[in-house]
């Protein structure tokens, strides 16, 4: 089943297509949440991402799933890639409500505006094209590992199974799903600093 036929089920309140999707999806947008409240330097309190976790939740499914609706699955775009820009437009509209509103207009005494004193923030040539590297050197340390790692990450980071999942998955024990993520990671780490960039995971 792809994703938009799963997407299909749960918006026609099949339950069990419902509890999947919780199931599946939750941990992703609180990862979400969570990354882009400590980009922004915000504090990513318990309560915080609780609470913008449950308003994403009550948006999807407010007036009969209508928002989750809108998922078309066009261009080869993944449920948990729909989801995860759902969560950081929500997370950014959250962190604007916190800032007071000030007018990028107004003028200060010396008469100039916050237009003209903040540099222009827009993502520029220079860092479009790093993020890219960056992108490309960690699909490189991916494709080096072993299948059984790539298999792993599979699961537990494109698909978002949780640890505890991957246990009845794996057919192995918590200490070892544990051990072997922490080895996986340390791995992955070690190949993206020696092609030049730091790897927070």
């Amino acid at each position: 089943m792809d994703d938009l036929e799963f997407v299909q089920r749960c918006v026609a309140a099949d339950k069990k297509s419902w509890d999947e999707f919780v199931n599946k999806y939750s941990r992703l947008i609180y990862n979400y949440i969570h990354s882009v409240l400590k980009i922004k330097g915000y504090p990513a309190t318990e309560e915080a991402v609780n609470d913008l976790f449950q308003e994403i939740i009550l948006a999807l499914v407010k007036d009969n799933f209508k928002r989750l609706r809108t998922f078309k699955g066009r261009n080869g775009c993944s449920l948990a890639s729909w989801l995860r820009q759902v969560s950081v437009n929500f997370t950014i509209d959250y962190i604007r409500r916190l800032k007071p509103a000030v007018s990028i207009d107004e003028e200060d005494g010396a008469e100039l505006s916050l237009r003209e004193i903040l540099p222009d923030e827009s993502a520029g040539i220079r860092v479009v094209l790093s993020h890219k590297e960056r992108l490309l050197r960690l699909a490189e340390c991916v494709e080096a590992l072993g299948r059984d790692d790539k298999y792993f990450l599979e699961l537990h980071i494109n698909r978002g199974l949780a640890l505890e999942d991957l246990m009845g998955h794996l057919r192995v024990s918590r200490g070892a799903i544990d051990m072997r993520k922490s080895r996986l990671m340390e791995r992955l780490r070690e190949c993206f600093k020696s092609k030049g960039f730091a790897l927070d995971l």
